[in-house]
């Protein structure tokens, strides 16, 4: 959803208005509320925000797939080595 201008409200004014803000999110706006002129923090429907939430977790699902299947691909590429020996080595690049 696109933010127009009149969705760009003060911090006093969102103060004065928030019942009214609170209803006009209900039905679908969102607001920005500023504070000494600069964007400070958002105002929108908590059920967009659940939603908002579950899409990153989704995202963060798909980015653990797509590194599972690089290391799949590693292992038929026979890129692989032993897990004592790897940690063995990174321990020792820290020491050093």
């Amino acid at each position: 959803m696109a933010v127009s201008a009149r969705d760009v409200i003060p911090l006093s004014q969102a103060r004065a208005n928030l019942s009214e803000l609170a209803d006009q999110v209900k039905a679908g706006a969102e607001k920005i509320v500023t504070k000494n002129g600069e964007s400070y923090v958002a105002i929108i429907d908590a059920q967009r925000l659940d939603y908002y939430h579950q899409l990153e977790r989704e995202r963060i699902h798909l980015l653990l797939l797509e590194e599972a299947e690089k290391g799949l691909a590693d292992i038929a590429a026979g890129n692989v080595r032993d897990a004592r020996s790897a940690l063995e080595s990174l321990k020792r690049r820290r020491r050093d």
